[in-house]
C-alpha cells in the first residue's frame, strides 16, 4: 500500500467515525435498541437506484471493520457506471449495520454524485488533448474524499492543498510594486525551500500572460477568459520558449466546456465537480425482506 492509500484508509477510517458519532452521539441508536435483539445477524444488499458512476465503495470494503461486526463485498468497482443493480452485500450484526446504515449510504450518495458529475465533463470533451481538473473548492472536511471521487470520474487532482504546489492567484500579486522581478524572486524561493508538486502563476490579461511566459512555471491559469482571448494565450504560448501548460478556469459549465477545450488549452480547473454535483440514490435492503 503505498503513502496516498495509506493516508487515504486513515481518513476514511476517521471520517466512519465522526459521522458515527454525529449521528449515534453517546447513546446510539435508541430505535433499533429497543426493537432488536443484541445478536441478530442479517444480510443486506446495497443498491444503486438511478444510473451514475461508483465512487466510495471501495474505500467503504477496506475500512468497514471500522464499525463494527459488519462485513462488506463489493460486487461492482469504483468508477464504473450503474445503473439500478446490487453493488455490494453487507452482512453483520443488524444492530451494528442499522446504526451505520446512513453513514455508508451518505458516502456512497455523496462521493458518487461528484464522480457522475465528473464524467460529464469528461465526456463531453471527449477527443480533445484537454484534461478536466478539480480544485480547493471541496466540501470542507471531506476534501480527500472529493478529490477521490472526481478521480473516479475520470478527472485530475489539481492540488491536495496548500502544502503541495504554490499557485500565485490574483490576491498574490495584486499589490506587486514590479511584477515581473518581485514574482520571479518568490517562484526562486519557494523552489529552492519545498518540494513541489508543480508552481503556478494565474492571469486575467494577454499582457500579464506575456510577462509570466518568460518564467519559470509549470502551469499558467488563464482566469475567466473568453475563448477567443484563449486562444490567443494559446498560440503566444506555442510561439515562445515556454513548455507550461494553459489552465482555464472560470464558470465553466457543461455548455461552455467543450468550447474552451478546443482553443487547445491544456487543462480546464472546474469548482463544479464537487459544488454542483447531485446526490445519487442509494439503498440498503435487508435480502430477506
Amino acid at each position: 500500500m503505498n503513502k496516498s492509500t495509506n493516508q487515504l484508509n486513515l481518513y476514511m477510517r476517521d471520517l466512519i467515525r465522526r459521522c458515527l458519532e454525529e449521528d449515534g452521539g453517546l447513546d446510539g441508536d435508541l430505535t433499533t435498541k429497543s426493537i432488536i435483539p443484541e445478536d441478530t445477524s442479517t444480510l443486506f444488499h446495497i443498491r444503486i437506484r438511478e444510473e451514475g458512476v461508483l465512487a466510495g465503495l471501495d474505500l467503504l470494503v477496506e475500512v468497514i471493520d471500522e464499525i463494527g461486526d459488519v462485513s462488506m463485498t463489493g460486487l461492482h468497482k469504483d468508477g464504473e457506471v450503474v445503473k439500478c443493480e446490487n453493488v455490494a452485500v453487507a452482512e453483520g450484526n443488524l444492530r451494528t449495520i442499522l446504526l451505520a446504515e446512513r453513514t455508508i449510504l451518505n458516502i456512497l450518495c455523496y462521493a458518487s454524485g461528484i464522480a457522475t458529475q465528473t464524467k460529464r465533463f469528461v465526456d463531453a470533451i471527449a477527443e480533445t488533448n484537454c484534461k478536466v481538473c478539480d480544485t480547493r473548492k471541496t466540501t470542507p472536511g471531506l476534501r480527500w474524499l472529493d478529490k477521490y471521487a472526481v478521480a473516479c470520474g475520470g478527472g485530475t487532482s489539481h492540488r491536495m492543498g496548500l502544502q503541495d504546489a504554490a499557485l500565485y492567484k490574483d490576491n498574490h500579486l495584486a499589490g506587486l510594486e514590479d511584477f515581473s522581478k518581485e514574482l520571479s524572486s518568490a517562484i526562486s524561493l519557494v523552489k529552492e525551500n519545498h518540494e513541489l508538486k508543480f508552481v503556478e502563476v494565474e492571469v486575467d490579461t494577454l499582457e500579464q500572460l506575456e510577462k509570466v511566459l518568460v518564467m519559470p512555471v509549470d502551469i499558467i491559469l488563464l482566469d475567466n477568459m473568453s475563448t477567443e482571448m484563449l486562444s490567443q494565450a494559446v498560440a503566444m504560448r506555442d510561439s515562445s520558449v515556454s513548455s507550461a501548460r494553459l489552465e482555464a478556469s472560470g464558470g465553466v459549465t457543461l455548455e461552455t466546456v467543450r468550447g474552451i477545450a478546443e482553443t487547445g488549452v491544456d487543462r480546464i480547473s472546474i469548482g463544479g465537480l464537487v459544488h454542483q454535483a447531485r446526490w445519487i440514490d442509494f439503498g440498503l435492503d435487508a435480502v430477506d425482506a
